[in-house]
Parts: structure tokens; sequence; C-alpha cells
């Protein structure tokens, strides 16, 4: 049975990455595509684990010889997915999980991939400029423009399968895991093909 691809979406500072990790770390058959990126890394970062870090000479290379599934430049960097990664895992029947921009996810949803797109976001605005203050990685001026940023991303939610709001981590990854595993079932019951039998109740 071919695996799923999970696109998930979510402006910068919403908890999306620890969602990913707790997803990553609890649920068989799940795997996190590594993306490549032109951004440094920041503290704890490490390169071909949180992404691939290269420069924009790399990254072009790439690009031009259509090796991204998709690609975006955000905040001023480059990210892109390799595309023979993702459907190798695919046809081995792993699910996969790409954390990409909604500018990814719109190419990815125009190009008709089948895909679930889920949309991560925080409980209110006050809420988010408060965890990217306290994750103290961003000046003022990148906070300001994560959150201009954040407005604008906000009404791609729409365009999603699902929306998951992260108040509380472990609600959120509780709720992902619901989503994994729904469609999971769907998947196995169409490879199947057989009828749906209900017991007799009677």
């Amino acid at each position: 049975m071919r695996g799923t691809l999970f696109i998930i979406s979510a402006p910068s500072g919403t908890g999306k990455t620890t969602i990913l990790k707790e997803i990553i770390a609890t649920v068989p058959r799940v795997s996190f595509s590594v993306s490549y990126t032109t951004r440094p890394a920041r503290d704890g970062e490490k390169n071909e684990i949180d992404y691939y870090f290269v420069s924009k000479e790399v990254f072009s290379e790439i690009r031009e010889r259509n090796d991204f599934l998709e690609w975006a430049e955000v905040h001023g960097n480059f990210y892109g997915t390799r595309r023979q990664t993702v459907l190798e895992q695919l046809e081995q029947g792993n699910d996969i999980i790409l954390d990409i921009d909604v500018q990814g996810a719109g190419q990815l949803r125009n190009a008709g991939l089948e895909a679930v797109f889920i949309f991560v976001v925080p409980p209110s605005r006050q809420e988010l400029e408060k965890r990217l203050r306290e994750r103290g990685t961003d000046n003022k001026a990148t906070i300001d423009l994560r959150l201009k940023n954040a407005r604008m991303e906000m009404e791609a939610a729409a365009l999603y399968d699902y929306l998951i709001i992260n108040d509380e981590v472990p609600k959120a990854v509780e709720i992902l895991k619901a989503i994994i595993i729904e469609k999971r079932a769907m998947n196995r019951r169409a490879a199947d093909g057989s009828p749906l039998v209900l017991p007799d109740m009677q």
C-alpha cells in the first residue's frame, strides 16, 4: 500500500516543529522529509537532520535540474523539497510529512498532487508574537516581518483540508495523530476493495 503525503504549513513561531518532532517519535511508519534551505542554521540545528543547509548557488543548481518537488522564497531565504526522496518513501509504503510554507503547498495543490493539507495556527496574534519573542532567535525587525507574513499566510488556511489550533501542544499532537490514523484506515479499505460488512445486531 502506497504511503500518504501530509503537507503541514503554519506561520513561523506557531510551534509546528515541536508538534512534528513528537509525531515522528511516536507514530510508526511516518518519516519527515528534510528540506533544503539557504538560511543559516540556528543554534542546535544539525545539517541533514533539521535541514540540508546549502548555498544559494547549490540551491539554484538543484532547482535548474528540476529536482525540487516544490520550492519557495520565504523571509529572504530559499526552501525546497527534493522530488526523488519523497517519491521513493511513498512507494515503500511510508507516510511522509512535508513541513512547507503556503507557497510550496500551493504549488503542490495546483499540480494536482495527491496529499492531505493541514494548516496549524496559534490561538491568537498576541500569543504568536509572545512565542516569537521568547524563542530569542530573531531581532525586532525580523519578528515584525514574521508577524506581517503570518497575517498573509492565514488567508490561505481555508484552502487546507484540516485546521489545527495549537493552544496546547499535547492536544495538537493528538489531533494530528487522529488525522494520520483516519487517512490510513481510508487507504486500507480502498486497497482492500471489499464492501463494508456490518455485524448482525439482531
